[in-house]
């Protein structure tokens, strides 16, 4: 038996103390985030943080950032009043040097002493940048001196210079990230990232300019940011970028909310509802990106839903059958919001969240009335807004319908419980198999002798299937003509819908040409957009396109897919007297197999449509519209077109 070995001594020895910036190198994660790329930007936005803080308290109005040559050593100047040289009795040192190599050292401390606002309140940021750069120099002017000091690794590396007499004043600092903390090849200054962050800065403080030299490229290239308009200026540009279009017109216009208030809280705001699906809001707290959100965030999301609601309160907005939640309503919502605090409570050095619980009630306090006047001054825009969060909650409804729904058993054999009409292909290759919904028992045996065998399906239907847009989704998955095409498809349906499933690479809608065919793919189509999306979205959904017409001109035989199209043949293909035979096909059944085949199966010959999606929200309320339970709206669309018809076009 082995001895049992003997505990490791633990007493005073075993305990170490960091000093200094000893703690910085030692666990650098705790200070900026980690030692990847992100952490490496940190040490440049900790510098540019300070000179905005000048910016903002009325100290500066230029920053500008050089990007040298070898993409890591960055030069970040202001003309602020430069960081203090007297040296401070208790230390012995000038200011400069212990602001640089002390952590908690600086003049943000005391709230309204020297900054009224600040982004930097645990004076640790440019000392935490002087810990993990293997070089750094600082140079100031002030008081008629320019001065000059250089670090390394956290260390003084000679004494405080006095460079001469010069005019103004401000701060300018070089550092590059130690190669030993970040490694020799692993992080790089990125030039976008760097461009991106600057003029974003730029919107929130109006009239300051920020310049960015990259010297990276050659020659090197110099951008200037200055937007006197302030944030109401940025949100525009995340509309864009985002390619969202803007509820109910554009940005530019009176379809956005803008806000600036100094009481209880100062604070800008710049809002607009959009047509995307997301919610998008980007935030900042005394200019600092609070890109986890905070109470501020909390306080505008929950002033957003209040105001909407007592619009569509106050104005008798609430819809049937359908109730709003607060994502309902948010949602589309791409917003700018710049929060100034006096002494702001961040989670963590990064700053990535505001804590402070009072600024959530003092935001909601501030935007709350106001957007709700806002609506009521624009009911225009607001009606649009509400049409649009009112469409938002019945698709939200629809989805979670389908997704309690039961879903039908996969068919990836053709060995499996499959419609007893339909004419299966024998191929079993998706990819290769087609199946043609049919309208009809009638043109369905046509289809039946027309097709392929080896590779097309005939499915035929009877009749007008259920609208898909009203009925239940009980109704829908118990309607019998609806799961025989699920059944058919394999591929289940709403949530539990697996396209791996999918017996057929291609489905085409197969109706009459008239307007009871149109009518009948509408409702087809009704019903794969609510629970077979994404088969349309990858573009598995076809339209077939079967003539209405047969024109034969001496042994000329030509298909006219509608009357425009038969016109167009007659004037184009009859000359001189010639007497066209012209007929006018009532139905897919009237057809021969051949003509059928020729015209409409035959892969080679035939003409369809691909069904597609390029506006996700703008189709969810045509069908709404029309097909929806809210008759007024065909009305309208009805009463909106009624001119653009001619009486003789009416196929009834």
């Amino acid at each position: 038996m082995a001895p049992a070995k003997k505990p490791q001594s633990y007493d005073a020895s075993n305990i170490q103390v960091l000093e200094g910036l000893e703690p910085v190198r030692k666990r650098p994660a705790m200070y900026i985030g980690g030692t990847d790329g992100t952490g490496y930007h940190h040490l440049l936005w900790e510098i540019v943080d300070n000179s905005v803080d000048e910016v903002m308290n009325g100290h500066a109005t230029r920053v500008e950032v050089v990007l040298h040559k070898d993409g890591r050593r960055v030069t970040v100047a202001d003309d602020g009043r430069g960081i203090p040289v007297d040296v401070m009795p208790k230390y012995k040192k000038p200011a400069v040097e212990v602001i640089l190599t002390t952590l908690h050292s600086g003049g943000k401390f005391e709230a309204g002493s020297n900054y009224k606002h600040s982004g930097g309140l645990h004076g640790v940021g440019s000392s935490v940048v002087t810990a993990l750069s293997s070089s750094m120099v600082v140079e100031i002017v002030r008081d008629g001196k320019r001065y000059s000091q250089a670090f390394s690794r956290g260390k003084v590396q000679g004494g405080l210079k006095t460079l001469g007499n010069a005019r103004g004043h401000g701060t300018t600092i070089t550092f590059e990230p130690d190669e030993e903390i970040f490694g020799v090849n692993k992080a790089k200054f990125d030039v976008e990232t760097i461009r991106e962050r600057l003029e974003s800065r730029s919107y929130l403080h109006k009239g300051m300019e920020v310049i960015f030299r990259n010297e990276t490229q050659s020659p090197a290239k110099e951008e200037t940011f200055k937007h006197d308009g302030g944030i109401s200026e940025y949100l525009p540009r995340l509309v864009q970028e985002r390619g969202k279009a803007v509820v109910p017109s554009n940005v530019n216009g009176h379809a956005r909310f803008d806000l600036t208030r100094d009481e209880p809280i100062r604070m800008e705001l710049s809002l607009a509802w959009t047509e995307g699906t997301d919610e998008y809001v980007k935030s900042y707290v005394n200019g600092i990106p609070t890109q986890n959100g905070g109470t501020h965030e909390n306080g505008l999301k929950a002033a957003v839903v209040k105001a909407v609601r007592n619009y569509i309160e106050t104005h008798d907005l609430t819809p049937k059958g359908v109730s709003l939640t607060a994502e309902d309503i948010r949602e589309g919502v791409v917003a700018v919001l710049s929060a100034y605090v006096m002494e702001p409570q961040f989670q963590g050095q990064t700053k990535g969240r505001l804590n402070n619980p009072e600024v959530q009630g003092q935001v909601d306090n501030a935007v709350r009335p106001a957007l709700e006047k806002w609506l009521n001054d624009n009911k225009t825009v607001a009606e649009a807004v509400v049409a649009r969060i009112i469409l938002a909650a019945r698709a939200r409804e629809a989805s979670r319908a389908a997704s309690q729904a039961v879903s039908r058993k996969s068919a990836v054999s053709h060995k499996l419980n499959l419609p007893g009409k339909l004419a299966d292909c024998s191929a079993s290759d998706p990819s290769e198999s087609e199946l043609f919904i049919v309208e009809g028992d009638s043109a369905g045996g046509s289809a039946k002798q027309g097709r392929d065998r080896r590779t097309q399906a005939i499915l035929p239907l009877r009749g007008k299937v259920l609208n898909a847009e009203q009925a239940s989704t009980d109704k829908v998955t118990g309607n019998k003509e609806l799961q025989d095409i699920v059944s058919a498809l394999g591929c289940g349906i709403g949530p539990e819908l697996d396209f791996a499933r999918l017996r057929y690479g291609k489905v085409f809608l197969l109706m009459d040409a008239d307007s009871d065919g149109h009518h009948i793919a509408t409702l087809l189509l009704t019903f794969f957009y609510r629970h077979l999306r994404p088969l349309i979205e990858r573009g598995v959904v076809h339209l077939a396109m079967p003539p209405l017409y047969r024109i034969d001109v001496g042994k000329e035989t030509h298909w006219a897919l509608d009357d425009a199209h038969r016109e167009k043949i007659l004037k184009e293909r009859v000359k001189g007297n010639a007497r066209p035979n012209i007929m006018r096909f009532k139905g897919l059944g009237e057809m021969t197999p051949d003509e059928l085949k020729m015209t409409t199966l035959d892969p080679k010959k035939r003409q369809s449509l691909r069904v597609t999606i390029d506006d996700a929200l703008a189709t969810d309320r045509t069908i709404n519209d029309l097909l929806g339970k809210d008759v007024s709206a065909r009305f309208r669309f009805i009463m909106d077109r009624a001119r653009e018809v001619q009486g003789e076009e009416l196929d009834v």
